[in-house]
């Protein structure tokens, strides 16, 4: 294998700003912000949502007005179609 055609890999840092979690893995990303963990230089990538503030994984669960959203769909629809006729 070639080695230009590859991507370095780098010691990143995710930050959950959220959480205030860091997931500390290897990526090819970069950001301008570094920050020295145990001796170790890391890219910081900051994330609104990780699956440490995701509601899907933290198991949270968020009230959802479906009836509400039918009957907005269905008076819009009904106005749609009264206006074509």
């Amino acid at each position: 294998m070639k080695a230009e055609g590859h991507p370095t890999l780098n010691n990143v840092c995710f930050l959950d700003v959220a959480s205030g979690k860091k997931f500390l893995t290897k990526s090819t990303m970069k950001s301008n912000r570094k920050e020295t963990i145990d001796g170790v230089e890391y890219f910081v990538v900051v994330r609104d949502v990780t699956m440490d503030s995701h509601p899907a994984y933290t198991g949270e669960k968020r009230i959802v007005d479906t009836a509400g959203r039918v009957e907005k769909f269905t008076t819009k629809f009904r106005r749609g179609t009264a206006a074509k006729k």
